[in-house]
């Protein structure tokens, strides 16, 4: 099947040359690089969509962070809402990787916390890759380079099921075991299945069918009939000749590998013992061999254990020091790259190993793994250079290594669809600048306009935050520390206007795109280095590009070279656009968004919410307004806490301090009030005995005060 592109409007300004010179370089200059210059607000994700509908190949879109992964996967659902456009990021809500600290003997086990329906979606693109298909778009985090199973294992667990065949039905019970479903007397849940009588009943979370139950009714050992039925209801819904449902897990082996596997993981587990006894290191010894020991006896029984990931190596029949197996062998050979933003995305791909690699030494030298750890692990970049033959990079400030690659073939766009003009600068001394903050906000609010404000640090954009609801704006600040669909949750209450601004630091710089954001202030312009460079500031300052009445204001007291260059190139672009207005008679006019139905990753979020402090954010998202004088005894205990909390370092204590306001008219009530103090204590016990297990008794000593304290507050609240 090919691609069917799908979109209201046609390639416009830069955008038809910029297609053809891409699909030039790629189909028939067959280069190996391309790189897509576009400002922000051109068009650059439809310029791309367009060239991968003429390219027809797999495509593989990588992005440098979740939230932009989940508007492109956005996006190209609505260009391509007849083809399979899937979506591969990492699954963890939480994530505390395994680790050992020597210098204080400490071992850090791992701990995390699996989203489920992002493994489904993981899980989905697999299954959509290895069916065959061509009309293929995956939008992925750097998630794709990571280790994950072998695709002809995966492909060979499949099991596949048509009327007519012959089973022995014991055989099939124990192949759904090997894919790792489980079997269940009870409610029927994805990866899950149960055996009434001659009928097996089977629920399949990904695939073809997407989250579905099947029912397979034999007669002796033939297969009489496949029907697909509702889980909520059980009522029948289709009858099918034939259904395919793949394994449950991405690390998933046939039986004769993990029997080879475990000869192999034997075999070593004796040399390692041996090198430890050699070096006279008895502790390290007995360690690996109650691990490892363990381990085995686990996949012996279940066919997988803990942390199997870290006995992919020989589960995949691969040579010490090989590369793991990834995303990207799921695909043909041919396949397309696009890497978006590819400023911060071609680094963060690059410097991913090092960081692998470090921290599992330490494991593998201490004894709490086997060496074969070690291939468990992220792409070298130059690996990853050998599998992305065919690569676009775009980006409004590519770096020398694009360039580089693309040999010369640089395709300029510069004019936007909409014809705006970059936005105007205006530098405003950092004296009284909350001030004007203030009274740029409340003008923009008026015209029922959006804002951005970017700040230097998470702290600082959270105090500023607090400021904006005290004075009645209705505003959610978002940073790295908020869960991904949160993220999404917001960036979309900003779209809907149930938040008129956002405060953040560095994730609204790439690929955040908001037409509905006329003003964007940057604090702290002139506090030169990573996050106010000339590419960080252009990035910023792209944000209002989408507006006919685009303004950016940098609060500095003095004129850095990367905002002179900044300047600079605005200047010139500016001249360039108003230029190509004039001679073609255009009037500019606001981005409108491709689609306004809301992101289809948010039903994830409205299914699974975050268990992990965030639920005071998302209730202050949705409004502020001044609170009534009967609050005041109310305030008083809130000043206490946030006194209490405030002298272990703010963080998390004022968050949690935060929880207790209603911000409301009504004064709260007093078992709200015990409720949440009750939290804050439980808040400080836990991290009182965390301290103290990492033998860090002077933090311990200070929570535990802490406590004590918001015990007696407790208690004076009662009287």
């Amino acid at each position: 099947m090919n691609f069917n592109l799908v979109a209201a409007y046609t390639p416009t300004g830069d955008q038809p040359q910029a297609i053809e010179k891409i699909v030039q370089s790629v189909v028939e200059d067959k280069s190996e690089g391309t790189t897509l210059l576009g400002v922000t607000g051109s068009g650059k994700t439809f310029t791309i969509a367009n060239a991968i509908a003429k390219i027809e190949r797999p495509t593989l879109v990588i992005s440098h962070n979740k939230t932009l992964a989940a508007q492109l996967y956005k996006e190209f659902q609505s260009f391509f809402p007849n083809n399979a456009v899937e979506y591969f990021v990492s699954y963890y809500d939480y994530y505390q990787p395994e680790a050992y600290l020597p210098a204080t003997d400490t071992y850090i086990e791992k701990d995390l916390s699996i989203n489920d329906e992002i493994e489904r979606l993981r899980l989905k693109t697999v299954a959509t890759l290895l069916s065959g298909r061509r009309d293929v778009i995956v939008v992925s985090s750097v998630s794709c380079i990571y280790g994950c199973g072998n695709p002809d294992d995966f492909h060979a667990t499949a099991i596949t099921l048509r009327v007519g065949e012959t089973h022995q039905r014991n055989v099939l019970l124990r192949k759904l075991v090997d894919a790792l479903y489980t079997r269940t007397e009870l409610e029927l849940k994805p990866a899950t299945f149960r055996v009434r009588g001659e009928t097996i009943e089977i629920v399949a979370s990904f695939g073809e069918f997407g989250n579905q139950g099947f029912k397979i009714l034999f007669y002796d050992n033939e297969i009489e009939a496949i029907y697909s039925f509702d889980i909520e209801t059980g009522k029948k819904q289709d009858t099918l000749q034939e259904v395919t449902l793949y394994p449950a897990n991405l690390f998933v082996s046939t039986r004769e590998h993990i029997n080879r596997a475990i000869s192999q993981i034997q075999d070593d587990l004796v040399k390692q013992i041996e090198y430890f006894e050699k070096e006279q290191r008895p502790v390290e010894a007995q360690r690996i061999k109650q691990r490892v020991e363990y381990d085995l006896e686990m996949i012996k029984e279940l066919g997988y254990c803990s942390g199997i990931e870290n006995y992919s190596r020989y589960l995949d029949g691969r040579r010490p020091g090989s590369r793991p197996f990834c995303l990207i062998d799921f695909f043909p050979r041919d396949l397309l790259v696009v890497i978006d933003e590819s400023h911060v995305t071609v680094p963060q791909i690059r410097g991913m190993f090092g960081g692998d690699r470090s921290r599992k030494e330490n494991l593998v030298e201490y004894g709490f793994r086997l060496p074969a750890a070690l291939d468990n692990r992220p792409l070298r970049f130059s690996e990853f250079e050998r599998l992305a033959r065919t690569t676009i990079y775009v980006s409004a400030t590519p770096a020398e290594y694009e360039l580089e690659e693309s040999n010369g073939v640089i395709v300029e766009q510069l004019i936007r669809p909409t014809h705006i003009v970059d936005p105007s600068i205006i530098i405003h001394p950092t004296e009284n600048q909350i001030d004007d903050i203030i009274d740029r906000l409340n003008s923009v609010i008026k015209r029922n306009e959006k804002a951005i404000i970017t700040t230097i640090s998470k702290r600082s954009a959270e105090e500023l935050s607090r400021y904006l609801d005290r004075v009645g704006i209705k505003n959610n600040y978002i940073h790295s520390d908020i869960d991904t669909l949160d993220r999404i949750k917001i960036l979309e209450d900003l779209r809907e206007g149930r938040i008129d601004v956002i405060v953040g630091v560095n994730l609204l710089r790439e690929g955040i795109d908001l037409p509905e954001v006329s003003l964007v202030m940057i604090l702290d312009a002139d506090k030169e280095g990573f996050l106010r460079n000339v590419r960080s500031l252009t990035q910023v300052i792209g944000r209002a590009a989408r507006h006919i009445t685009g303004l950016a204001v940098l609060y500095a007291d003095k004129m850095t070279d990367s905002m002179r260059e900044v300047i600079r190139q605005s200047i010139h672009r500016r001249a360039k656009q108003v230029e190509f207005n004039f001679e073609n008679n255009v009037t500019p006019r606001s981005a409108k968004k491709s689609s306004s139905e809301p992101n289809s990753l948010l039903t994830i979020s409205d299914a699974s919410e975050s268990e992990r402090g965030n639920e005071s954010r998302r209730n202050r998202g949705g409004g502020a307004s001044y609170r009534s004088h009967t609050e005041s005894r109310f305030e008083d205990v809130g000043d206490s806490i946030n006194s209490i909390l405030g002298e272990i370092g703010g963080g998390s204590g004022t968050m949690a301090a935060e929880g207790l306001s209603s911000y409301s008219t009504e004064a709260p009530e007093e078992s709200v009030l015990e409720q949440n103090i009750d939290a804050l204590i439980a808040e400080m016990k836990s991290k009182m005995e965390s301290a103290a297990k990492t033998l860090d008794f002077q933090n311990a000593a200070r929570y535990r005060d802490r406590m004590y304290e918001l015990q007696k507050l407790r208690d004076n609240l009662k009287k």
